[in-house]
């Protein structure tokens, strides 16, 4: 907790901000017709001078996927396993598994055309095709082994970012076929990904093709986004988690995947800006220190701090930003909005409508 005279400090070092934020000029928005592109918004001359929060809402919240491939089986590959590199042999797939922290391990698998194989889902699985799957976390992203064992997959697919790692070891042990991948949330960690799930399949043709498609896809997109940033000083972005249940606020910074959403929407990262690596505890004087124009958090999140009124009247600090003075918060699905994989052009077309054009 800060002492009076930090306060007093924060009220200095924001040139004596007001400590409230001004109420919204409008109803809090949605993004609306996706089929309108980008080019043809109208979109705001100073991003930074809007007040109110925005939802960013997929255009379609399905895969788009590849014709179900020719596979070769077995296959042998290397899993990337936290105790180190180990060769593991996929005889068969009929009862696939995919599970990580974002969902884009199951959107790959999807966008593969190896949807009709997969028999359960993690939490973060929100995609429309995957609704109806049973699924096998619990208490958040904890891997519950029980259910999993019951549906008898042939290969689980996994980055390590959801456990305890010792209960995914002992599917190992149980006998089923479980495969460590690479997720590294950036343009090229998206395509790196398709071509390791598609290897652990036997599609690794299917892995190349889809790769292609997926990173031309993101890089058009970028491109189309760069064309609507209106010109001067960029916004400077950042990205909360929260979880207010839990009293949990976190700020992610470079190597976050949040890193990469920021520059691809032509903002600057206040957090990596200010040396912030993966996630780390928010902080008044963070908050503060970095001061940005918009937040970027997700929508579960915002909605267990009680909206943008409950967080701003809970973190003072955060009302004190150029963002908590114009309520500028840009939510999206927490199944969405870090999820790199089939979806990310969508999440990035999304949330460019959102930040530079909302309402419409």
């Amino acid at each position: 907790m800060l002492a009076a005279t930090a306060g007093a400090a924060l009220l200095v070092a924001l040139g004596g901000c007001a400590t409230t934020a001004p109420a919204a000029t409008t109803s809090p928005t949605t993004t609306g017709d996706p089929s309108v592109p980008l080019s043809q918004l109208d979109v705001l001359d100073d991003p930074r001078s809007y007040v109110g929060e925005s939802t960013a809402v997929l255009a379609d919240s399905g895969i788009p996927a590849l014709p179900a491939p020719e596979q070769n089986l077995p296959v042998t590959v290397t899993s990337h396993d936290l105790d180190g590199d180990r060769e593991v042999t996929v005889t068969t797939t009929d009862r696939i598994i995919p599970m990580d922290l974002s969902g884009s391990i199951a959107a790959t698998v999807f966008g593969l055309g190896l949807g009709g194989s997969v028999v359960g889902r993690d939490i973060s699985t929100t995609f429309a095709e995957a609704a109806d799957l049973p699924v096998v976390t619990s208490s958040g992203h904890t891997v519950n082994s029980e259910a999993i064992l019951a549906l008898r997959p042939d290969v689980v697919i996994t980055d390590g970012t959801i456990g305890p790692i010792d209960v995914v070891l002992q599917l190992r042990d149980a006998g089923i076929a479980v495969v460590f991948v690479d997720t590294d949330p950036s343009i090229d960690g998206v395509g790196e990904l398709a071509r390791q799930v598609s290897a652990a399949l036997g599609a690794p043709a299917a892995g190349e093709e889809l790769a292609g498609q997926l990173v031309s896809g993101i890089e058009a997109k970028v491109a189309e986004i760069a064309e609507i940033v209106p010109a001067g000083e960029p916004l400077r972005m950042l990205f909360l988690y929260l979880r207010g249940s839990s009293g949990i606020y976190y700020l992610f910074g470079a190597e976050s995947g949040a890193d990469v959403l920021i520059t691809s929407l032509g903002g600057v990262d206040v957090a990596a800006e200010l040396g912030f690596s993966g996630s780390r505890p928010m902080t008044d004087e963070a908050m503060v220190a970095a001061n940005p124009d918009l937040i970027l958090v997700m929508t579960d999140g915002l909605a267990s701090v009680d909206g943008v009124d409950g967080l701003l009247a809970s973190k003072p600090a955060i009302a004190l930003t150029a963002a908590g003075q114009h309520r500028r918060f840009v939510d999206m699905a927490d199944g969405d909005i870090l999820s790199f994989g089939p979806r990310t052009a969508g999440v990035l077309d999304a949330l460019a409508r959102a930040i530079y054009a909302p309402g419409q």
